[in-house]
Order: C-alpha cells, then structure tokens, then sequence
C-alpha cells in the first residue's frame, strides 16, 4: 500500500531526474518538449505528457517543485493517492491542450515545465481550502487562497493577452482550472461547502475561455483574425501541404540531377537528401 504524502515526492525526484537529463542533453530535450507542429502535424502526443517533465534551467524547476512541495501532501492527504494522480495528469492534459489550442497556428512555438500540473494542484487546494493562507515570496503575509485565485486568474488572462513575456500563461490557466474542476468532481462536497470562492475563481476562467474559442481576435497574438506580425496566416492544413509540395520539388530536382548526369554526380549531402525524402 503507498501511503499518501510519498507520490508527490515520486513526482518531484521524476521532474528532477528527467530535467537534469534535459539540461545536458540537447537531443533528450528537443524530442520530448511541447512543441506545436510536431505535435498536431507529426502526431508526436506524447509530447503532451513529457513536456511537463521537462524544465529550462535549475530556477525554473526548483521554482515548480517548491510550490509543488507547499501544496501536494495537503491535497493528496484530502483525496488519497489515485484521486492526486488523476488531478495531476488531468491538470498537465488542461493546460497543455489550452496552449495547443491558442497556439495552433504558431508551428515553432515551444514549452517545457510542469507549471500546468503545479497550478492544478494550487487551485485545488483553493476548491477544497479556501481558506487556506497562501505566502508570497518575500512578503511578511499570507493571504486567503480564494484571493490568490482571483489574483492569479487576472494576472494570467492579462498576460494571455498582452504576449508581452515568454511565460506559458496558458498552460497556468489551463492547469489550474482543469485542477479545479477534477478537485470537485472528485471531492463533491467542496463545492456545498465552498460554492462562494470556488464560483468567484471559476467564472473568470471559463469565461475568458469561451472567448477564447468563439471570439479568438482578442488574444493580441497571431490567430485567425488577428496578425500582430504581418505574416500571411496559415492553418496546419496549409502547413502540412506546403512542406509535401516542397519535399517533392526537391526529389524532383534530385531525380532530374540523376537521369541527366547519373547517380554519381549527386554530392555526398544530396544522397543523403535523397535517402531521407524517400523515406
């Protein structure tokens, strides 16, 4: 039997383990971080989960882990060790499938951190003890959860929408709601017994999300109807087909290179372009 209070450790030494290798593996790094095209084009969704076991340097993950530590054994104590995971890989799937979403059109995009899964964790605790004091860095005061929530939540919508950082804003969002949902179906009773905060956290979020989906001009970032960059847009439709049409130009340059002056005239590299494109 694994007593609760041990897999949120499991979960810290695993992003430990797996981050660590990130940093001085480039190759490691590169074929297991979140990653648009090669996720929604190459169907590479692993990339969904391993992602958020990846981090950018020592901040960022001892960051993530320290706040992880503040809030995992509380949670996990109140809903036992299944019902932590499910809210732990339902939280990384939320906010890694929002980023997706806002970030369809944005090919390169790319991100690491297992923001998405702490946020979830937080806001749970915020669904099951609002209450709860929450201490900010540096600051001789702790303030309720549900007011953190509030904060937070506001900070995180201003932050989608002005793009004016490298922060993954969307996978927060994403994780900490998806957190909060998975942390009341799992524990019914927080929601009679804490409607008020779990309502004032929730309705700002769901909201900014349904415009999101049906008005998307109001994100200030490249989308469907808004080109902040003055580039022409493209669908992954579009992606998908310009890559084949220039794949076949350059094996037909290479075929035609070979029936005018035979294989051997072919350079060491464009053999080995040939090979790959007739893969």
């Amino acid at each position: 039997m694994i007593h609760t209070g041990i897999v949120g450790f499991v979960i810290i030494a695993i992003n430990f383990l797996c981050s660590y290798k990130g940093f001085n593996d480039r190759v490691f790094f590169d074929k297991y971080k979140f990653e648009v095209d090669k996720i929604l084009i190459h169907k590479e969704y692993y990339r969904l989960l391993t992602s958020s076991f990846l981090h950018v340097d020592w901040q960022h993950l001892i960051f993530n882990m320290l706040s992880l530590y503040f809030f995992f054994e509380l949670v996990e104590l109140q809903l036992g060790v299944v019902s932590f995971l499910i809210l732990y890989f339902a939280s990384m799937l939320g906010g890694d499938l929002l980023a997706l979403f806002i970030h369809r059109n944005h090919g390169d995009y790319s991100a690491v951190g297992a923001s998405g899964s702490v946020c979830g964790v937080i806001f749970a605790s915020i669904a099951l003890f609002p209450g709860l004091g929450i201490g900010i860095f540096l600051l001789p005061f702790s303030i309720p959860s549900w007011l953190y929530g509030i904060l937070y939540i506001a900070l995180t919508i201003y932050g989608i929408k002005s793009g004016r950082d490298n922060i993954g804003h969307e996978a927060h969002l994403g994780g900490a709601l998806i957190g909060l949902l998975t942390a009341i179906i799992l524990y019914p009773a927080s929601l009679t017994e804490n409607y008020i905060p779990i309502l004032m956290v929730s309705i700002p979020s769901v909201a900014f999300i349904y415009l999101i989906i049906t008005k998307p001009y109001i994100l200030l970032i490249d989308n469907n109807f808004f080109n902040s960059h003055r580039k022409k847009y493209y669908s992954i439709e579009d992606k998908y087909n310009e890559k084949k049409i220039n794949k076949q130009k350059e094996l037909d340059k290479l075929l035609d290179k070979i029936s005018k002056k035979g294989i051997n005239s072919l350079t060491q590299k464009e053999k080995q372009k040939l090979e790959e494109l007739s893969n």
